[in-house]
């Protein structure tokens, strides 16, 4: 059952969640709002709700739809008040049954969260000095809900767990970005934020990089934002990926990075790739973009990203870090400049490049790169003054110094019939190789299809987080002098994040091993639900 309800009478809250009984169910959440009895100073002796009633029911559905869909969830419900509401009236209720609590909790957020920003309901307060105000309801929270948050779980023993939450937060509606401290720049002015508004930024990566690359862009009113990610938000990102918060974890970083555009500068639009770009898919990909911001940790993405780049003549911005410091470098995608290539021909072998998995990382560096990244950005569509040498430039955050280390074009890619040529290559080479990685949320879903399990990690990783399946463990330092020849199945490589065990899939690919790297690696991995 999905059903959302406008009244003017009191909500029959027992009704209410017998209606969410499911034999499939182990977990029910219900969210209630209150009228409280002051608002920002003021107090209040009431609310008096008016809505669009056709259009705010057909979103409300709408929005339980998005949750089930989202999260699994088997029933929901939402009632919503309208008319005149006392001081400790309930004004709105949500609830939400899943399998497990987990799913539960994050579709009653959801569905609060997004009933808050879209629907056509206004309130009217009325205050103790007579006098009353409109005010739009997605300005603030629900009828003042009581300032929090906190929660009040009780457990019942029969796997349900009834939640009651409680805040008080805000967010714009109707909002009309004020860009002035920007377009006060002479180089800048109210041309260039047109030029803004008409361009179109393609991100990669929603991480560490991202987080300030998309916040930054969306601030000064990019236009229209793409942003690719295949990840979930983990615990061990927010100390750098400070978008986000505690509440996210394990959410898709894809959909709380687009949420997050959305409360920041609703005017951008944004468009969302939940899966990596590959090599039949990123040159179509490119072309719908004028600007690209690779932002992984993922040599074969900044790879592939430059080849694409090249190919679509579209610029790249790529950047790096590992532990203290960070690298730089913007691909102009101009006939006769240089790119990626022309620097690194080659990404390096597997395991001499690690991620922030593997090596470590201060949260400010990727922020200060990722920063960087957006200004670099910002120049390009503004057509800001920028150096005329190409260079890396390279950063150490320890010391505090920068330098930059010029790429000359003409011993790169030139002497093998330029960058164009030489993506082409790489591109043709890469689309015929097919795809390297399996998507596996489990793998007892990898073992049960046929797969051997391999895990090359180190000792230490493994240790710290063990695969609790049989596998057999084979550092991915060690594959190039092993052709697992004895294994007459499909071999599933699994690291950390999935970047080592991709080059050592296509190592053991040229041994006519078949070889396959599971997506995410181990950090993608989905652990078994409780309910």
């Amino acid at each position: 059952m999905m059903r959302f309800d406008l009244t003017a009478a009191p909500a029959d809250l027992a009704k209410l969640r017998e209606e969410l009984q499911h034999p499939g169910s182990g977990g029910f959440c219900a969210f209630e709002g209150w009228v409280r009895n002051n608002n920002e100073g003021r107090e209040v002796s009431g609310l008096e709700y008016e809505a669009y009633t056709e259009l705010a029911i057909a979103e409300g559905e709408r929005i339980l739809v998005e949750a089930a869909e989202c999260y699994g969830v088997l029933a929901a419900s939402a009632v919503h008040r309208v008319g005149d509401l006392k001081i400790g009236d309930l004004a709105v209720w949500i609830g939400a049954s899943a399998p497990h609590r987990d799913e539960a909790f994050r579709a009653c957020r959801y569905i609060i969260d997004e009933i808050k920003h879209r629907l056509p309901i206004w309130k009217k307060e009325h205050y103790l000095e007579g006098d009353t105000a409109w005010v739009a309801c997605s300005h603030t929270e629900r009828a003042h809900e009581m300032e929090a948050p906190h929660v009040h779980g009780h457990h019942h023993g029969d796997g349900h767990t009834h939640t009651h939450e409680h805040h008080h937060a805000t967010a714009a509606v109707d909002f009309t970005p004020d860009y002035s401290r920007q377009t006060r720049l002479r180089d800048v002015g109210v041309s260039g934020q047109a030029k803004l508004a008409a361009a179109r930024v393609l991100v990669i990566g929603a991480g560490g990089l991202g987080v300030p690359v998309i916040s930054y862009l969306a601030g000064a009113g990019v236009g229209a934002l793409g942003i690719v990610d295949h990840d979930v938000l983990d615990a061990s990102n927010l100390h750098r990926q400070v978008m986000y918060d505690a509440r996210d974890v394990g959410q898709r970083k894809v959909d709380l990075a687009a949420r997050r555009v959305a409360a920041l500068n609703p005017t951008v639009q944004v468009q969302t790739y939940g899966e990596p770009l590959t090599a039949q898919t990123a040159l179509d990909v490119f072309a719908q973009y004028d600007l690209v911001v690779e932002c992984t940790d993922d040599l074969a993405s900044r790879y592939l990203a430059n080849d694409a780049a090249v190919l679509t003549g579209t610029p790249l911005v790529l950047a790096s870090v590992y532990q203290y410091e960070g690298q730089l470098q913007v691909v102009t995608a101009v006939p006769g400049e240089p790119c990626l290539r022309c620097l690194w021909p080659q990404p390096p072998a597997a395991g001499l490049a690690g991620s922030c998995v593997e090596s470590g990382v201060l949260g400010p560096v990727p922020g200060v790169l990722g920063t960087m990244q957006a200004m670099e950005a910002l120049k390009l569509l503004l057509g800001l003054p920028r150096p005329t040498d190409h260079a890396l430039q390279l950063v150490n955050l320890l010391d505090g110094t920068s330098q930059r280390l010029p790429i000359d074009a003409a011993a790169g890619c030139a002497l093998h019939g330029g960058c164009v040529a030489v993506a082409r290559q790489a591109m043709e080479q890469a689309q015929s190789e097919g795809e390297i990685e399996r998507h596996f949320r489990h793998l007892d879903e990898a073992i049960a299809a046929g797969y051997a399990v391999v895990d090359v990690r180190e000792p230490d990783e493994i240790a710290a987080a063990p695969l609790h399946v049989t596998s057999l463990r084979m550092p991915s330092g060690q594959i190039a002098a092993c052709s697992l020849a004895g294994i007459d199945r499909h071999v599933l490589l699994v690291c950390a994040s999935g970047k080592r065990s991709a080059q050592a899939a296509r190592t053991l690919r040229q041994r006519g091993v078949d070889a396959w790297s599971l997506a995410g690696g181990v950090a993608a991995l989905e652990l078994p639900a409780s309910s």
